[in-house]
């Protein structure tokens, strides 16, 4: 056997309808397409959304919010995940990136104070929470607003 001689198994594969090829064939004059109306136009396509001229779902239903252009995005990581770290380390948002402690190093670097720290480690970042900055000051370490 051959790749020429490969064939699809019997009954599997449909002829496409030919339509509009002779009264005979029982799909001509009209095509399939009925008599009149919208969709037995050429070039009938009707677009998503559209609801035949009544007035559209999106268009009925009122807007709601706004989005806030002074919105600022931050990164955010707890001072569990640095006692990965060893101690006298400088953290800085790079640092943690190359490490894939953080996804997205374009944002402002947010160190929040879940968990427990036990390394001594200076910790540059733009903003800290309250519970954060004593953490690390608690292990011996310096927390440095940027």
């Amino acid at each position: 056997m051959n790749i020429h001689e490969l064939k699809p198994a019997e009954g599997s594969v449909k002829g496409k309808k030919r339509v509009g090829r002779g009264i005979g064939s029982g799909h001509g004059k009209t095509s399939t397409r009925g008599s009149k109306g919208q969709f037995s136009r050429s070039g009938a396509k009707i677009k998503p959304g559209f609801e035949g001229g009544q007035m559209p779902l999106q268009r009925r239903l009122p807007k709601r919010g706004f989005t806030n252009i002074f919105k600022k995005e931050y990164v955010i990581i707890n001072v569990r995940d640095l006692n990965d770290f060893d101690d006298d380390t400088v953290i800085t948002q790079e640092l943690l990136a190359q490490n894939g402690k953080i996804k997205n190093s374009k944002c402002d670097l947010k160190v929040l104070g879940d968990g427990e720290l036990n390394k001594k480690l200076t910790v540059k970042a733009n903003i800290f929470s309250k519970s954060a900055v004593e953490k690390i000051g608690r292990a011996g370490g310096k927390a440095e607003v940027i």
